[in-house]
């Protein structure tokens, strides 16, 4: 605890999101799944730099760049410049990568995170577009020794990178805000937000100062983080790392650094770049991008409502929970399946309906891999089984049995109970019957309960509700059995 008491982290997130448009950025190339095609199959003279070769910019993906921006809140440019940014490396075809800097296309955003201590807004620098790198696979065996493959079927898709300032102080902070971004780029439409496939990918840019100081510290960048408990640990270790360092009077330098998973430390790749290692200048290939107002107008028009936004609706119009309202609107799916069944409710509680979708939906979503689209459950058909169970035809025990049986057929509530026998035995002869019956056959346990063991009360309620098939009403049962005990006592 005392490295956080002592220091103050400072932290700054560089997120790199794909626009998951059809072809790249620059070129008509088809962007392809990389874990499924063959390598080098989509490559073209321009995404391959051959000389000559002339970009294009790709119009949806600008579209695409700007539905992120305007999500964010920022301000938008109505003139930006591509740069080369220039630097080797094998996966980097051109030997330099077609970005923005000095004029990006959005700055000056804004995102809103939940903390520990409430909500807290992380400014957004900036958010520009740029063509993502080929994919080096590095191979070692006795054979051939150590090698690496260059499969260029990734250079030149398009890449939007967000940055934030460095106002997140911790590495909840971060994980907070990587996940909160997330699900922003998800909802406009432009990244699944899969990270085990790579297509959003995390950069940290930490430093530690006294708390208490307006200096920031000396920064390092972890690259290429790809969970988020992943990110969460590699900030935890570098923060600590820093502080012993600052603690025995050494200094912290400037550098990039991986992360390994498996061993759980960050390690030095090279020292840390500036802009001006780049030489970055304007892209003589590409004219300025220019973006007229009324198509800003038209896309910010068309954008759907934003996860934060929606998760405040949903709790405060349906007087849910905090936990059970961000499950209902862990996606727009799943919130308009909810919404959908409250709408044909008619007279179920919104809150009654939270629990079914959160609780057996999900686990049968979990269990199956389906997500809520697929399911053979309708939310008018969710309804009908809950009116049954509301109107006592069917008790809860039994409802979950007939959702799951939906779940696997796709028939309705009504045609399962029909071909099952499952209504509900709520007629007070019958269960008296039931009642008497379970205790006639059960003597034993009944002086066992008579001399004070009295927990084999829920025992006799199970066997009763058995004897009953699971159709008994639990709170007639419940009542008659107290009486008949009751009087077994006298």
């Amino acid at each position: 605890m005392r490295l956080f008491i002592k220091y103050q982290a400072v932290i700054g997130l560089e997120v790199h999101a794909e626009l998951q448009t059809k072809t790249k950025m620059f070129c008509a190339c088809p962007v392809v799944d990389l874990t499924t095609s063959a390598p080098n199959t989509a490559v073209c003279p321009v995404c391959s730099g051959l000389p000559g070769a002339l970009p294009v910019v790709n119009k949806k993906a600008v579209e695409y760049a700007l539905r992120v921006a305007l999500a964010l809140d920022c301000q938008i440019a109505n003139t930006s410049l591509f740069a080369r940014k220039n630097y080797f490396y094998p996966d980097l075809p051109k030997g330099y990568q077609i970005s923005q800097y000095e004029y990006p296309l959005a700055q000056f955003g804004k995102l809103t995170i939940d903390t520990v201590n409430g909500p807290k807004v992380i400014n957004i620098t900036r958010v520009h577009m740029e063509e993502d790198t080929g994919k080096l696979t590095h191979i070692t065996n006795e054979k051939d020794g150590a090698y690496s493959l260059v499969d260029l079927n990734r250079a030149g898709v398009s890449l939007l990178e967000v940055v934030s300032e460095p106002e997140i102080n911790s590495p909840e902070e971060a994980v907070a805000y990587a996940c909160t971004l997330r699900d922003i780029v998800r909802e406009v439409g432009v990244n699944s937000g899969d990270m085990e496939k790579g297509v959003i990918r995390f950069e940290a840019n930490v430093s530690i100062r006294p708390f208490g100081s307006a200096k920031l510290g000396t920064r390092v960048e972890i690259k290429n983080l790809n969970t988020f408990r992943g990110m969460e640990k590699a900030i935890h270790y570098e923060i600590a790392r820093q502080s012993r360092l600052l603690d025995m009077g050494q200094l912290v330098d400037q550098e990039t650094l991986g992360w390994n998973e498996e061993l759980e430390i960050t390690y030095s790749q090279r020292s840390k770049e500036e802009a001006h290692d780049y030489r970055y200048f304007p892209e003589p290939d590409l004219p300025p991008l220019v973006i007229e107002k009324e198509w800003i107008a038209e896309i910010r028009s068309q954008l759907p409502e934003m996860p934060r936004a929606r998760l405040q609706r949903i709790q405060n119009s349906y007087e849910l929970n905090l936990d059970d309202a961000r499950l209902v609107t862990s996606d727009l799916a799943t919130t308009q399946y909810f919404e959908e069944a409250v709408r044909q409710a008619n007279g179920i509680p919104a809150k009654t309906i939270a629990n079914w979708v959160t609780g057996q939906i999900f686990s049968w979503m979990n269990s199956s891999r389906e997500n809520i689209t697929q399911i053979k459950v309708k939310p008018d058909h969710l309804v009908l089984l809950l009116q049954s169970l509301q109107k006592e035809e069917i008790n809860p025990n039994i409802a979950k049995t007939i959702l799951e049986e939906m779940l696997k057929t796709g028939k309705t509530a009504g045609e399962i109970i029909m071909d099952k026998g499952y209504r509900q035995i709520s007629e007070a002869s019958v269960i008296k019957e039931l009642v008497t019956k379970v205790l006639n056959d059960n003597p034993k346990q009944l002086v066992d309960y008579q001399a004070g063991k009295e927990t084999l009360a829920n025992w006799f309620f199970g066997q009763t509700m058995r004897a009953a098939q699971g159709q008994a009403n639990p709170q007639v049962l419940q009542e008659e059995l107290e009486k008949q005990l009751q009087e077994k006592k006298s």
